[in-house]
C-alpha cells in the first residue's frame, strides 16, 4: 500500500477489513484543489464556468431507501423500529457483502480516504471514516461533514467506517438485496457498506442515521430539522418536508443559521450534525434564494446532475437529468452561518406543514401533547402534479418529519423531545405555508410575506400578549391577531365560501391522522393520544 500523503491517523484501514496490496495508492486527507485534480483527470467531473464541479451521478441522482437495510444482531435487534423503513438483514449476509466490497476495494488502483466528524459540539461528535473508490465522494465527506483541524487528523480514530465501492453490483438472489444497489448498516461492527450507486447522498444520510440511533442513548435528541439564532441569542428550530419552506423560512438574513438540515439537542443545547448544506438547486434563482445562488458560483462546491450549456454554465431550470438536482458546499460559504454550528437551548420550535387540504390555521400554538402527537405524525400534502397519478391532494406522513433516517420507534425521539420542551419551557408552533380559502384547486397558498411575519411574530415574542382562540377540530390554540396579517386569515373557517364544507373537510383530515397514527398506537401513551384531533 502507497499512502500519497502522511496526513492521516494512526488508524490503518485494516480495521475495516482491508489489506492492500503494494500497488494500491492510498490518498488520505486531500485538499478540495487536489481532489478536483483527481475527479477530473479520473472523469468523475466536469469544471462549471464559475469554478464548481459538475458531477452526473449515472442511474441513481436520488436515495434508494428500498434499498437499505441494518444488520439484525444482539445489539440492535431490540432496538432498532424494523418494518418497511428500516429494513433487517442477516450477519451472514452483511458479511458475505463486506468480503466482496472488500476484495473488490483492494483491486482498485486508488482508493480516497477521508476523516472527519459528524456533529460540531466535540463533547459529542462522532469521529468518521469515508473510503471510497471515488474521488469525488471524499470532496463531498470534505463539504458535508466537521473537518478535523491537522491535529486533531493526527489523533484521528474513526469510531464508523464507510466502504463505498460504487461501481460493485450485488448479486439479490445469492446476497439476500433486492436490487444490485445495497445500503447495509452495521452497528456493532459500526461499518456502512455502499454499492451499486453512486449518489453521495448515501453517504451522509448513512451517517446520520447512525447519529440517529446512538445520540439518545446519551439524552441526545437527533433532529432532522434545520436551526438559526436571533440577534438577542434566541434559538429557533425547524422541522419540515420536503416543500414546505424549511429552508426558505430558517435562511432568514437578519438570524445566524447554525444548519440548514440535521442538528441534535443536548443538555447544554443545539449543534450542527453537518459542515456543510446539501441544498436543492432545481429552479434555483439568485433573485429569491441569492446566498444559496452565490455558493454555486464558487471553487469547492459540487453540483450533482445539475445541466451545463455549451460555456458550461449551470441551467438550474433543466431537469433532464433529475428534478434532485444538488450542491454540495461548506457552511461557510452562507453569509450568516455560524462560525461554531452551535447555539443555546431553543426557545421557539416551528413544525411546518403544507396544508393542500385548506383546513390547518396559518399558525397556531401546540401543548406538548400536541408537540408529541403531530411531531410523530409528520404531516404535509402532496398537490396535484408533484407526481405522476396525483391528481388531487393526497396526505403525506413522515414520522419524526424524516422516517428513513430514524432507526428508533418514533415514540422514543417524541418523548425525549417533550422532556426537553417542558424542561426549556419551549413554545411548538404550527405553522400551515399551505393552502387557505380552500383546498387546491380552489383556495389558494398562503403569501409568503405573512408566513415570514407569522413566524417572525412568534420568534420575537410578539403574541405573548396576543388572546388564542382553540379551533374544534384538532384544539389548537389560534391568535387572534397577528400584526401586519389580516386577522380574518388566521382562523381558516372565516376564509372559506362554506364554512359547512370546511368543517367536512377538516373532519376529513383529521381522520387521516387517527388511521395513520394507528402505525404507532401499540407505543404511544395516554399523553401521547390525548395530542390527537379532537373532532
Amino acid at each position: 500500500m502507497v499512502a500519497t500523503k502522511s496526513k492521516h491517523s494512526p488508524v490503518g484501514l485494516d480495521v475495516a477489513g482491508l489489506q492492500l496490496g503494494d500497488n494500491t495508492k492510498v490518498h488520505w486527507n486531500l485538499t478540495p484543489p487536489e481532489l478536483y485534480e483527481f475527479a477530473i483527470k479520473r472523469g468523475e467531473a466536469v469544471l462549471t464556468a464559475q469554478g464548481a464541479l459538475r458531477v452526473l451521478t449515472g442511474q441513481y441522482t436520488g436515495r434508494s431507501p428500498k434499498d437499505k437495510f441494518i444488520v439484525e444482531e444482539e445489539t440492535s435487534r431490540n432496538q432498532i423500529w424494523w418494518g418497511d423503513i428500516n429494513q433487517p438483514i442477516s450477519e451472514e449476509a452483511f458479511e458475505r457483502l463486506h468480503r466482496k466490497v472488500v476484495e473488490h476495494l483492494q483491486q482498485r488502483d486508488e482508493l480516497f480516504v477521508l476523516d472527519a466528524f459528524a456533529g460540531a459540539d466535540p463533547r459529542y461528535h462522532l469521529p468518521v471514516r469515508v473510503v471510497s473508490e471515488a474521488s469525488y465522494h471524499a470532496l463531498f465527506a470534505w463539504n458535508m461533514f466537521v473537518r478535523a483541524t491537522p491535529e486533531e487528523l493526527a489523533e484521528h480514530r474513526p469510531e464508523f467506517t464507510v466502504l463505498a465501492a460504487p461501481t460493485l453490483q450485488a448479486d439479490p438472489e445469492k446476497d439476500g438485496t433486492r436490487t444490485g444497489t445495497f445500503i447495509l448498516v452495521n452497528m456493532k461492527k459500526r461499518i456502512i457498506l455502499i454499492g451499486g450507486t453512486l449518489y453521495s447522498g448515501e453517504v451522509k444520510k448513512g451517517i446520520f442515521s447512525v447519529m440517529n440511533y446512538l445520540l439518545p442513548q446519551k439524552g441526545i435528541m437527533p433532529m432532522h430539522c434545520s436551526a438559526n439564532i436571533g440577534q438577542n441569542g434566541d434559538t429557533a428550530i425547524f422541522f419540515g418536508l420536503s416543500g414546505t419552506g424549511k429552508t426558505t423560512l430558517s435562511a432568514d438574513a437578519s438570524r445566524t443559521l447554525i444548519g440548514d438540515d440535521e442538528h441534535g439537542w443536548s443538555d447544554d443545547g443545539v449543534f450542527n450534525f453537518e459542515g456543510g448544506c446539501y441544498a436543492k438547486t432545481i429552479n434555483l434563482n439568485p433573485e429569491t434564494e441569492p446566498e444559496i445562488y452565490a455558493t454555486t458560483q464558487r471553487f469547492g462546491t459540487i453540483l450533482e446532475n445539475v445541466v451545463l450549456d455549451d460555456f458550461r454554465n449551470p441551467d438550474f431550470d433543466d431537469a433532464r437529468y433529475t428534478q434532485n438536482t444538488r450542491a454540495s458546499y461548506p457552511l461557510f460559504y452562507i453569509p450568516n452561518a455560524s462560525d461554531t454550528g452551535t447555539g443555546g437551548h431553543p426557545q421557539n420550535i416551528v413544525f411546518l406543514t403544507a396544508d393542500a387540504f385548506g383546513v390547518l390555521p396559518p399558525i397556531s400554538l401546540l401543548s406538548p401533547e400536541q408537540a408529541m402527537y403531530h411531531f410523530i405524525s409528520g404531516y404535509t400534502a402532496k398537490v396535484a402534479g408533484t407526481e405522476r397519478g396525483v391528481t388531487e391532494p393526497q396526505a403525506t406522513f413522515s414520522a419524526c418529519f424524516g422516517a428513513p433516517f430514524m432507526p428508533l420507534h418514533p415514540t422514543v425521539y417524541a418523548k425525549l423531545l417533550a422532556e426537553k420542551i417542558k424542561r426549556h419551557n419551549v413554545k411548538v408552533w404550527l405553522v400551515n405555508t399551505g393552502w387557505t380559502g380552500g383546498p387546491y384547486g380552489v383556495g389558494e397558498r398562503m403569501k409568503l410575506k405573512y408566513t415570514r411575519r407569522m413566524v417572525n411574530a412568534a420568534l420575537n415574542g410578539e403574541l405573548d400578549g396576543v388572546e388564542f382562540v382553540e379551533e374544534p377540530f384538532f384544539g389548537l390554540m389560534i391568535p387572534t391577531t397577528v400584526p401586519d396579517v389580516p386577522d380574518e386569515l388566521l382562523n381558516p373557517r372565516n376564509t372559506w365560501a362554506d364554512p359547512e364544507a370546511y368543517d367536512a373537510k377538516a373532519c376529513e383530515l383529521a381522520e387521516m391522522f387517527r388511521k395513520n397514527f394507528e402505525n404507532f398506537v401499540d407505543q404511544a401513551d395516554p399523553e401521547i393520544l390525548s395530542g390527537g384531533p379532537k373532532a
